[in-house]
């Protein structure tokens, strides 16, 4: 019997961010599979803004850390890291960031799908130059997304809440064709 609807999309409702890695390296394997995966995200009008720096240099990745900390902390203990890095264009932010967010999902959930984790750091407009230096970046480019990348500890695989607490009941969140009446 083939499965439910739901059985076949329960990889991505499984999907998670992780922020604790153990000190395992990634392979060049899986950093290609991630990056290809990032690679085919949709953009708007197919415009493909991002361009992806695969980070494994563990001194860089925890010197970006310790730049954007608290928002960079899965970087800490990541082994690998991806930068979605995006033109800096004033007019376009709201276009880009959803470029970018697509991109960075799509990467979490093909980390997964590997076995491992991602978690997705952000980099704040008061840190963008020291990332920019980091990587290397010329002026007109910028990074606002880092995908963090590694094997998950124990204790960062555990589940954060009880079972059936983790997300808001479903009558909650999704309506039938209007808002519901009070």
């Amino acid at each position: 019997m083939p499965a439910s609807a739901i059985e076949r999309v329960r990889p991505l409702i499984r999907t998670r961010q992780m922020r604790e890695f153990t000190d395992e390296p990634l392979t060049d394997g899986e950093l290609e599979a991630i990056t290809e995966v990032a690679r085919w995200s949709g953009s708007s009008k197919n415009e493909q803004p991002w361009r992806f720096i695969v980070i494994r240099d563990v001194d860089t990745i925890r010197k970006i850390a310790e730049a954007g900390l608290p928002q960079t902390r899965s970087l800490r203990t990541a082994m690998g890291a991806v930068a979605i890095v995006l033109p800096d264009e004033p007019g376009r932010q709201l276009s880009r960031a959803y470029d970018d967010g697509r991109a960075a999902e799509r990467m979490l959930i093909a980390a997964s799908m590997l076995g491992l984790g991602g978690g997705i750091a952000w980099v704040r407009s008061d840190v963008r130059d020291a990332v920019r230096d980091l990587l290397g970046l010329p002026p007109d480019r910028f990074v606002r997304t880092i995908v963090a990348l590694g094997h998950p500890t124990e204790a960062a695989r555990r589940p954060k809440s009880a079972p059936g607490k983790g997300r808001l009941p479903r009558e909650e969140l999704i309506f039938e064709e209007h808002w519901p009446s009070r």
